[in-house]
C-alpha cells in the first residue's frame, strides 16, 4: 500500500484503485501535476503554480502522476470520485491521457465535468489552439473564471487481437511521418536531452527520407487506395495540418499529403506554418464523421502524441459536444 500525503487530506493507493476519504464539494477542483512534461525546472514550476491558487482561495486537492499511464488512472479516478473540475498540469499528452480517464470512467454526466488546462512544457498545440496563456497566473485566472465551452471528443476503435478497445483524442490523429516524428522524437530525447532539439532532428531527417505507406481508406464512402506520406484526421488544427478544423462542430478534417518532391517540400514547409497547407498541390482534404483506416502497412499511429500501438482497421469518429472545456 502507498499512500500520498495531499492538503491535509490522502489518498490510498492499493490494486490500482484509490479512493479518497472524503466528500467532494462541487466548487473543489481535482488537480493533477505531471511532472514529466517539458523542463527540469516543472517541479519549480508547480510550486510557484500552488502557492498561486493558494493566494487566490483555490479550493482544490492535486495528485503528482508518477510515470506512464498513471494521469489516465488519476483522471478517471477523479472523475469517479465526483470532482467536477479537473485541472492538468501538463502538455497534449498529459491532456489526452485525462481526457481518455474521465471518458473510460463510471462518472456520470461526463459532459458536464470541466477540464482546465494550465500549460506545462513543449507540446500545448490544443491550448495554443483556444490561445490558452503560457502563464501560469493567468491560466489559474482563467479557470477561476470558469468560462465553459462544450467540445467535441474524437474516438478510435480499434481490435487489439484479444479485445475491442476505444482511445480518445482532443486534437488530431497521425497516420504516417507525422507519427514517426513523434516516435523517433521520444527515442532521440534520451540522446539530446532536449525535446524541441530532438523533435528538430527527427523531423529533419524523416522530412528528408519522405517515406511512403500503402494505404487504404474509406471516407464519405470513397475508397482511397494509394501510397502517401501522412495522414492527419482533426478535430482542431493537428499542429497545423487541419487549418480549418473546429472543435465544436461535429466533424472531423482529414488532410491526406502525397510524396512532395525536394523542391516542393519547402514550400509546404512554408504553407504549413502559415496555416496554408490546404492549399498544396498534394494535399487533399476531406470534412467527414467518419474514417476507416482499412490498411495503412508500417505506418506508425499517434493520438495527441501518443503513440497507438498498429492494430488495423482502425475507426476513428466524433461525439460532438462530449466533454466541457474552460477557455480564456
Amino acid at each position: 500500500m502507498q499512500i500520498k500525503y495531499i492538503n491535509s487530506y490522502y489518498i490510498t493507493i492499493q490494486n490500482a484503485q484509490l479512493r479518497f476519504n472524503m466528500s467532494v464539494s462541487p466548487d473543489k477542483w481535482g488537480v493533477i501535476y505531471n511532472p514529466k512534461a517539458g523542463t527540469r525546472k516543472v517541479k519549480k514550476r508547480w510550486n510557484e503554480i500552488k502557492e498561486y491558487m493558494d493566494s487566490k482561495g483555490v479550493r482544490y486537492d492535486y495528485v503528482q502522476s508518477e510515470g506512464f499511464g498513471s494521469v489516465e488512472r488519476l483522471a478517471g479516478i477523479l472523475a469517479n470520485n465526483g470532482y467536477r473540475t479537473i485541472v492538468v498540469v501538463g502538455g497534449d499528452g498529459a491532456l489526452n491521457d485525462a481526457i481518455n480517464g474521465i471518458m473510460l470512467s463510471q462518472a456520470e454526466n461526463k459532459e458536464q465535468i470541466a477540464i482546465g488546462i494550465i500549460p506545462n512544457g513543449i507540446g500545448n498545440d490544443f491550448a495554443k489552439y483556444w490561445e490558452m496563456s503560457t502563464d501560469y497566473k493567468e491560466a489559474v485566472d482563467c479557470i477561476i473564471a470558469n468560462r465553459c465551452r462544450r467540445i467535441d471528443v474524437g474516438t478510435c476503435y480499434y481490435f487489439d487481437g484479444t479485445t475491442h478497445l476505444t482511445r480518445y483524442f482532443l486534437n488530431a490523429i497521425n497516420i504516417g511521418l507525422g507519427a514517426r516524428i513523434v516516435r523517433i522524437t521520444d527515442q532521440c530525447k534520451r540522446f539530446w536531452g532536449v525535446k524541441a532539439l530532438s523533435y528538430f532532428m527527427a523531423l529533419l531527417s524523416l522530412i528528408f527520407e519522405r517515406k511512403l505507406y500503402r494505404m487504404h481508406l474509406k471516407i464519405n464512402g470513397e475508397h482511397i487506395r494509394g501510397k502517401i506520406m501522412t495522414i492527419c484526421i482533426g478535430s482542431a488544427w493537428g499542429y497545423g495540418q487541419a487549418p480549418s478544423a473546429v472543435p465544436y462542430n461535429g466533424w472531423l478534417d482529414v488532410s491526406i499529403i502525397y510524396r512532395p518532391e525536394l523542391h516542393q517540400l519547402w514550400s509546404g514547409l512554408w504553407m504549413l506554418i502559415n496555416g496554408r497547407i490546404l492549399n498544396h498541390k498534394l494535399v487533399k482534404p476531406y470534412r467527414t464523421q467518419r474514417v476507416k483506416v482499412l490498411r495503412a502497412k508500417n505506418a506508425s499511429v499517434d493520438l495527441d502524441g501518443r503513440i497507438l500501438d498498429r492494430h488495423f482497421p482502425l475507426e476513428i469518429g466524433i461525439l460532438h459536444e462530449a466533454i466541457t472545456l474552460i477557455i480564456p
